[in-house]
């Protein structure tokens, strides 16, 4: 292995200890002070319906940490499969499992296996299910052609490894699936500083 494959491994290793952390705290603490919009803020601000976040329990609103809203395009529809990126708190699968309704399934993805379980137990208290796993989603842990929908809200831009996300998120759909993600795109290449902060990766 090169000094340059070795120093990218320590990188994306200290970015995802990172990650962890940071959403980790939003969730544990949402009242706490961020310099990003989270809660219910953040969702207003992203036109999340007021009902979707009326009927959701309140640790997932308040822990919702996105950067746009994925369900307005993603004209989910009764009995489909839906993946969800980086699902945190629950609060986007939620939302997923009533479009879908009792016919249709949600399975989430997070780096963090404590949210995983936060999330599944958010969307118990709702009376929907979801399905969540720990996971990269440069490896997403599904067979091949088995959703119908993938949406993720902000974490695409947290990987290293982007063209890699995206093959993934193509094998995972079946044909004639689709996929609606919000996300935060630079238009200028990143400082060399940025890129080495995995503090700044992870915000």
């Amino acid at each position: 292995m090169t000094d340059a494959v070795e120093a990218q491994a320590s990188l994306e290793a200290q970015l995802k200890d990172e990650i962890v952390r940071m959403y980790q705290e939003v969730a544990d603490n949402p009242d706490a002070e961020f310099h990003f919009f989270h809660g219910r803020e953040a969702a207003e601000l992203f036109e999340y319906r007021p009902e979707w976040l009326d009927e959701a329990p309140p640790g997932a609103v308040e822990s919702f940490a996105g950067v746009g809203n994925p369900h307005e395009r993603a004209n989910l529809q009764a009995g489909e499969t839906v993946l969800d990126l980086g699902s945190g708190a629950g609060l986007d699968p939620i939302i997923a499992s009533r479009s879908v309704g009792p016919t249709g399934k949600v399975i989430g993805i997070d780096l963090n296996p404590a949210m995983c379980l936060k999330a599944q137990a958010h969307a118990a208290t709702t009376g929907t299910s979801m399905e969540c796993h720990e996971g990269r989603m440069e490896d997403i842990p599904l067979p091949d052609a088995s959703v119908d929908v993938v949406i993720s809200n902000g974490v695409i831009n947290l990987s290293f490894r982007k063209r890699r996300v995206i093959e993934e998120m193509f094998r995972v759909l079946k044909p004639g699936g689709r996929i609606s993600i919000t996300d935060i795109v630079s238009a200028k290449q990143l400082s060399q500083s940025i890129v080495n902060d995995p503090k700044l990766w992870a915000s």
